[in-house]
């Protein structure tokens, strides 16, 4: 499984309608993560350009993004932003990996 942190913006309207009434929007995305073989691991309102993180745990990358098109696509989000996420063991492989490579920068004239 990977991890995901999902950003996302709502539009004017959906905040409208949640202020006349106010609701958990962690509920769906949980579900969705579930429907997904995911799970949420986090969901927090902030401020800033998006209005919601959520932190995911999903099989693979296509199910990630199946749950940024399907968030979308009632049309309450304006924007939204899927990042994968690296845990620190496998950072450190990459690192570990990268650190027998040689690269060749440009050639400077």
């Amino acid at each position: 499984m990977a991890f995901y942190m999902i950003q996302a913006a709502y539009t004017g309207e959906a905040w409208a309608t949640m202020t006349q009434n106010p609701q958990d929007r962690s509920v769906p995305v949980r579900e969705l993560a579930q429907k997904l073989g995911g799970r949420m691991i986090s969901f927090y309102f902030c401020f800033g350009e998006y209005d919601v993180v959520s932190i995911l745990e999903a099989p693979d990358d296509i199910a990630a993004g199946a749950a940024g098109l399907a968030a979308v696509s009632p049309g309450h989000i304006k924007a939204i932003k899927t990042t994968k996420l690296f845990t620190v063991e496998e950072t450190i492989e990459m690192m570990r990996k990268a650190g027998g490579l040689a690269f060749q920068g440009p050639a400077r004239g």
